[in-house]
């Protein structure tokens, strides 16, 4: 379920990209935020199957179905509208939107470590698993309050809107989609395999549950705090000379952490392997927001940005711990899904030397 999901994000993006390519960011963000809160209101009050039968998973299913197709159109009109604000400093600016998701991997994080510390497996499964999703609804006022608010993008007043963003992003963008979601591929895959460790850790390892998730929340603040400084170095020095070893780091040290890992299975030796691609993540996606959106014009960002985004998340994020996991499974090794963090790397820099031959980003 949480892999299938997924699929509905490049309809949402292709949708609600377009809807803020022609209409304005501030629309389509606050059209997006209207219906995660929707989703999460489901998710959170959604009866039992004792209650309901199958109706109960079912209403499961469509308020995931929801949420993916407002987080699709999130990212591109959420990214246009930060990089659009200063272009001198679109690396930093943008930044803040890998940092707000490794903020929600803090808080994620610290739920889980905190539920399954002081909630039984019984009332985890009854009724534990709703708290994160009520805490969400109580931040949508606020997002909404703010996206209310605030201005609209100023590029959005130089250039008039396509009629189509959509026809136009798949007949004269098509190029800046390979490279978009080509550069995104590591991010979003090292994303997820972070989000497995801890789980990884329990199943295969038997480590303590709440003392794995604290290894997450650890990561979750270095992609907080570390991102915006690497936005920021990025705009000063340059955004592939940061993004390119870093790619190649993650490549590396991926076989030799997860060897590490399962030959000394330890809360410290987990929390010091997730710490280091921690490190490794905020190096490479501070700087990553603006380089997807140099692979777009301002006329079509949004869409492109949508759906080159969603198209990769669905493919290498959300069923990622699935791959994962059934790696582990069909080889026996408990190190295989490494090799898989390898390959996609290796992808990755393949987008980045494309995207500086021809897109000319720097």
């Amino acid at each position: 379920m949480f892999g299938v999901t997924y699929l509905i994000r490049p309809i949402g993006g292709l949708l609600l990209g377009a809807y803020a390519d022609r209409q304005g960011r501030k629309k389509a963000l606050m059209l997006s935020i209207r219906l995660m809160v929707v989703g999460t209101l489901l998710m959170a009050f959604m009866p039992g199957y004792t209650t309901l039968g199958l109706a109960a998973p079912l209403g499961i299913v469509i308020a995931r179905l929801l949420q993916g197709f407002a987080a699709g159109g999130e990212f591109g009109a959420a990214t246009s509208f930060l990089v659009e604000q200063n272009a001198g400093r679109k690396g930093f600016f943008g930044s803040f939107q890998f940092a707000s998701q490794g903020l929600s991997t803090l808080l994620a994080a610290g739920f889980a470590a905190g539920l399954t510390a002081v909630l039984s497996e019984d009332q985890m499964t009854s009724w534990g698993w709703r708290v994160p999703f009520v805490f969400g609804l109580l931040i949508g006022p606020v997002g909404y309050f703010v996206r209310r608010y605030v201005g609209e993008s100023p590029a959005l007043t130089t250039e008039p809107a396509p009629k189509s963003p959509v026809r136009t992003v798949f007949r004269d963008h098509w190029r800046g989609l390979l490279i978009a979601g080509g550069v995104l591929i590591v991010s979003t895959a090292l994303n997820f395999i972070l989000q497995y460790l801890p789980t990884f850790g329990i199943k295969e390892l038997g480590l303590d549950d709440s003392l794995s998730y604290v290894a997450l929340f650890i990561t979750g603040a270095i992609l907080t705090f570390g991102t915006p400084v690497v936005g920021l170095l990025a705009d000063r020095y340059g955004r592939l000379r940061i993004m390119l070893p870093s790619a190649l780091l993650i490549g590396a040290a991926a076989v030799p952490l997860f060897h590490w890992l399962t030959a000394s299975p330890s809360f410290l030796t987990l929390t010091l392997c997730m710490t280091l691609l921690g490190l490794l993540k905020a190096a490479y996606f501070g700087a990553l927001p603006s380089v997807m959106s140099d692979a777009f014009p301002t006329t079509a960002r949004a869409t492109g940005l949508s759906f080159s985004y969603n198209t990769t998340v669905a493919l290498f994020g959300g069923f990622t711990p699935t791959i994962a996991a059934a790696l582990v499974t069909s080889t026996g090794s408990q190190v295989s899904p490494a090799y898989y963090l390898l390959a996609v790397s290796l992808l990755s820099v393949t987008a980045l030397l494309a995207g500086a031959r021809f897109q000319n980003i720097r």
